[in-house]
């Protein structure tokens, strides 16, 4: 079987931002009308990250928007959701943010089979001259492909 997959929501400034060691799968824990903000596209995980707490990982400062047809039992937008992840990859994940410099960063927000699942990534923060190497490098690709495209 396989899996159907329906991108929602990418990072983009993510992989420019940091340097992306490991990836991670999660599932999220939502409350009433969430899904349905975010089957209309109207979540941001631009200034979002994700921590560990009491053995649990949550995601904090994910924006998912009011549903406007929603009534008076609506979500509260920016609250702290909690991951579902597996027991060692929590105690790994645990491990890998004692280490100076690395956070978890969502990349992409997506649905896998009917539900929402985020992909982290174990990041480490570039230097300002690894984001103006990024930078030339896509600017040379880009000529490259031009260059590529005026040849034929």
């Amino acid at each position: 079987m396989t899996d159907q997959i329906t991108d929602i929501v990418k990072n983009k400034k993510a992989r420019f931002e940091y340097e992306i060691l490991d990836t991670f799968e999660a599932g999220i824990v939502l409350h009433g009308t969430e899904v349905k903000s975010i089957r209309q596209k109207k979540v941001s995980i631009q200034e979002a990250y994700a921590r560990i707490k009491n053995g649990e990982a949550y995601i904090v400062g994910m924006n998912i928007s009011v549903y406007e047809m929603g009534n008076r039992f609506n979500h509260e937008p920016t609250r702290e959701r909690k991951l579902l992840l597996h027991g060692h990859e929590i105690k790994r994940l645990t491990g890998k943010l004692q280490e100076k410099g690395l956070t978890l960063v969502p990349l992409s927000l997506y649905f896998k089979n009917g539900k929402v699942k985020i992909l982290l990534g174990l990041g480490k923060g570039k230097a300002m001259y690894d984001k103006r190497k990024t930078i030339q490098k896509r600017d040379a690709d880009r000529e490259i492909q031009r260059e590529m495209k005026n040849y034929k």
